[in-house]
């Protein structure tokens, strides 16, 4: 292993154990807190199945807020997302989902006082904790964690991109099996296992499309795009949450004419980091990621049995 790896590896063991033994105490919310984690860096569906599970609130007439970092503006401190706004301000997924949504999305480095501000404005309801399965600062009452293929060949920070090991698994309520992973690859011990399933939704895509993203798995995304029938003439990829600059723009134009391509595709975050120029890459489509989650209504019921009951006990 990696010797940095190791060294991370002890950090978070040490961390953990703090938590574990309450020798670190976790602040808590009048209101119920659920999180939404994964053990790796990016790329392993995490809005989207925020933005999931945000709907199946919504169907039950529940009302909720997120909490998340928002990872990637330029400000700091804690803000209430104006959907308006620019990811400079307030970071393209806080953005995606308070657009997607429509309900109150909170940032801040401490999702403890994005919690306050939230239950100051808007009462002690549910919050979901994006990406929090690492922030242990902040009590939660139910903990997902979404898992991948790549979780079991992965190695720990900086050698690989696992931000804690498999055996971390222990601490979640629920394990959510994402991209095909395999239940027999994981710890699972006696947790709640659900399935997701990830996908595209392609509408009115060009022909011959010059496909470009700056997301944490690129090749994810053109592989299901070519799954669905859609051959890219070019590809363009950048880092996660890119800015997009006219010289960006400027490019991609050139490696449409270059390509004989009649279009471009790209993603809802790169769509939410190209700003006002959407219009410049016309015609553009943007192609929403969806999760489906098995049995969804039996795992949100679970869910919600165990908050209440968690929340009942003294």
């Amino acid at each position: 292993m990696n010797p940095l790896s190791s060294l991370f590896g002890l950090g978070v063991r040490v961390r953990n154990a703090l938590y574990d033994r309450s020798l670190a105490r976790a602040q808590r919310l009048s209101g119920p807190v659920v999180s939404i984690g994964n053990l790796s860096v990016g790329g392993s569906g995490k809005t989207p199945f925020v933005l999931l599970l945000g709907e199946l609130l919504q169907v039950r007439g529940l009302k909720f807020d997120i909490l998340t970092r928002g990872y990637g503006r330029a400000t700091r401190g804690v803000a209430l997302v104006d959907p308006a706004g620019s990811p400079r301000d307030f970071g393209d997924e806080p953005l995606l989902i308070a657009r997607r949504l429509n309900v109150p999305v909170i940032i801040g480095e401490s999702r403890h006082a994005a919690g306050v501000l939230a239950e100051q404005k808007f009462g002690p309801q549910l919050h979901l904790l994006d990406d929090g399965f690492q922030h242990r600062s902040l009590a939660r009452d139910f903990d997902i964690v979404l898992v991948t293929p790549e979780d079991v060949r992965d190695r720990l920070l900086p050698g690989g991109r696992l931000r804690e090991p498999l055996t971390s698994l222990r601490r979640a309520d629920a394990v959510v099996l994402a991209s095909g992973a395999s239940p027999e690859a994981f710890p699972l011990d006696q947790k709640l296992v659900w399935r997701a399933r990830r996908g595209i939704v392609p509408i009115d895509v060009p022909v011959r499309p010059v496909v470009f993203c700056g997301i944490a798995r690129p090749k994810n995304f053109v592989a299901q795009l070519r799954t669905a029938g859609i051959e890219p003439v070019a590809e363009a990829v950048y880092r996660d949450h890119h800015a997009y600059t006219d010289q960006d723009i400027r490019d991609l134009l050139d490696l449409r004419q270059r390509s004989e391509a009649n279009g471009f595709v790209t993603t809802e975050k790169d769509a939410v980091n190209l700003g006002g120029y959407l219009a410049a890459l016309s015609p553009l489509a943007v192609v929403p990621v969806k999760m489906e989650l098995t049995d969804a209504a039996n795992a949100v019921d679970t869910m919600l049995t165990r908050i209440a009951e968690r929340r009942s006990q003294p």
